[in-house]
């Protein structure tokens, strides 16, 4: 069958268009690695970068646990104002060394808990 090549794939002379079996493949190894590319049962992906976020200590009065509050600055939607975004994160403490009024870097894991999705990763100032 004579045919030529054309962006969209593979011309005939009887006008009926084929797709060229190179977009096809590709296709459907672009679609397997989207399959492939996120772990059973989570919603991150895998080797992918976790979230690290820095904030404040508001609460450390639980066991093995803080409460984070981030400051997130962005414009508003309608007049572009920046405005702050605060946002309390629950984080994990091992060793329960982060006290009130501390900045820290938490970083994003597994549920740990109901509310704890967050585990700290460092102390950055006391």
């Amino acid at each position: 069958m004579a045919s030529w090549n054309s962006q969209a794939g593979c011309a005939s002379f009887d006008g009926t268009r084929e797709p060229e079996p190179r977009l096809a493949e590709l296709s459907q190894l672009a679609r397997h690695a989207r399959r492939r590319a996120f772990a059973p049962f989570s919603r991150f992906k895998v080797g992918a970068a976790l979230r690290t976020r820095t904030g404040e200590v508001v609460s450390s009065g639980m066991n093995k646990t803080i409460v984070v509050r981030t400051v997130t600055r962005v414009p508003h939607p309608k007049f572009g104002k920046i405005v702050k975004q605060m946002k309390k994160f629950y984080a994990h403490d091992e060793q329960n060394q982060a006290k009130t009024g501390d900045r820290v870097r938490i970083m994003e894991t597994r549920p740990i808990s109901k509310l704890k999705r967050w585990r700290l990763v460092e102390v950055i100032q006391k």
